[in-house]
């Protein structure tokens, strides 16, 4: 990659990220609420809907820049080479230099993240308050809190995203004989952004219950001091299973995060294309007992658990 390249894809990247998430901010909010295991309501509603937003300004953007750098020069390293030159190849080059990119990207992407989602479940506290709570309560690990999750999510949402991208974009560009413009390459990118958001949503739903674990202890003081690395149900939602409410809140969430997605893909992608170019002691146990929600196989097991309990509830009436 020349120099050229290289300062394009930083800057592109780093300014386009940074719009993205400063832009479409609330949804994310809504997203991650949506998503919380107390509920939307409890978690904050509509109020507070910027709450985590200086944490999503101070790492949006080296976190895009550092993923779209490493996407450019991945893409241009495999494409030198002789395995993947050839036309058919062009795919799997995107695909494994998506990946590099999403790996090295969420090592800035993931401490972020925790304190904005934390944030946004708590939007009574700040984002200063919720990093040294965090850091406090479990040390410089608990900034890295999901990570595998977060990587085992945005690795399948890169590999369905990137590769219909640049695909549709060539099909484009192909049928009308000259490269694409901006608003173009911005519908490309929002239809890739969908179509990964509707594979990837369940992923996305592991990953902020796994981040927002301790927060979750954190909101109820007055049951007692809770166990670290366990979750404790809040009273609130303790009327359906966990496996339940999670698969209920799963698809809740689909509709908002593919719309987030659709306008998140447009934007950050048409630029980039364009630069190139140029806990509860206390509480009842009897029906519901606490719930370990801190690996990303626990979380899905519950969600495919509970996904196969509803369709057998709902054919009972016609048995």
């Amino acid at each position: 990659m020349e120099r050229r390249e290289f300062v394009a894809s930083l800057v592109a990247g780093g300014c386009a990220g940074m719009s993205v998430d400063l832009t479409l901010f609330p949804l994310d909010t809504i997203k991650t609420r949506l998503q919380s295991q107390q509920g939307f309501h409890k978690a904050g509603g509509f109020r507070g809907i910027y709450a985590g937003v200086p944490s999503a300004a101070v790492g949006s953007f080296p976190n895009a820049a550092a993923f779209f750098v490493t996407y450019e020069c991945a893409k241009s390293l495999l494409g030198a080479s002789a395995a993947f030159a050839a036309p058919h190849a062009a795919p799997v080059s995107h695909m494994l230099a998506a990946s590099l990119g999403e790996i090295v990207a969420c090592l800035i992407r993931v401490p972020t993240e925790v304190v904005k989602q934390r944030t946004q479940a708590s939007p009574s506290s700040s984002s200063y308050n919720m990093l040294r709570a965090t850091l406090t309560e479990e040390g410089f690990r608990g900034l890295y809190r999901g990570y595998s999750s977060t990587v085992l999510r945005e690795i399948p949402f890169s590999l369905v995203q990137f590769p219909l991208w640049e695909y549709l974009k060539t099909l484009w560009s192909q049928r009308q004989g000259h490269t694409l413009h901006s608003w173009q390459s911005a519908v490309c990118g929002a239809f890739a952004g969908a179509a990964a958001a509707l594979v990837t949503t369940p992923l996305d739903v592991a990953k902020t219950r796994i981040m927002l674990a301790k927060a979750v202890c954190r909101q109820r003081p007055k049951d007692g001091i809770h166990q670290r690395g366990r979750l404790h149900l809040p009273g609130s939602i303790r009327e359906d299973p966990p496996h339940v409410a999670m698969s209920r809140a799963s698809w809740q969430t689909d509709l908002a995060r593919r719309g987030r997605e659709n306008l998140c893909g447009g934007i950050i992608l048409s630029p980039l294309a364009s630069a190139r170019a140029a806990g509860a002691r206390g509480a009842p146990r009897a029906r519901f007992p606490e719930f370990r929600l801190t690996t990303l196989p626990r979380v899905l097991h519950s969600y495919l658990s509970a996904h196969g309990e509803l369709h057998c509830k709902r054919l009972q009436p016609y048995l």
